[in-house]
């Protein structure tokens, strides 16, 4: 799958992972989907590295598991990231 469609497939975990972990984000849609792009990289990586599997094609049920995965282990990576910046920034 070529980077185009990682992007793509990006952009629709992004939403789902949020349906998955809802909550307020700083950021709104835009952020959510953008980390679902880099969740999708991620996805692929843990798969390649962690499960030893090569990835499929955009249509491939594994492609999509491993994007929400690693959509779900960037969103909430970020999540604490911005939450210790928030409260450091309320005292």
């Amino acid at each position: 799958m070529g980077i185009i469609g990682w992007i793509v497939l990006g952009l629709i975990v992004g939403a789902i992972a949020k349906l998955i972990m809802p909550g307020r984000d700083g950021g709104g849609l835009i952020v959510t989907m953008l980390l679902g792009v880099i969740g999708g990289f991620v996805g692929g990586i843990i798969g390649k590295y962690v499960f030893h599997t090569d990835l499929g094609g955009f249509f491939n049920l594994r492609t999509w598991l491993l994007a929400i995965v690693g959509a779900v282990v960037v969103l909430a990576i970020y999540r604490l990231v911005t939450s210790r910046s928030r409260s450091s920034v309320r005292r």
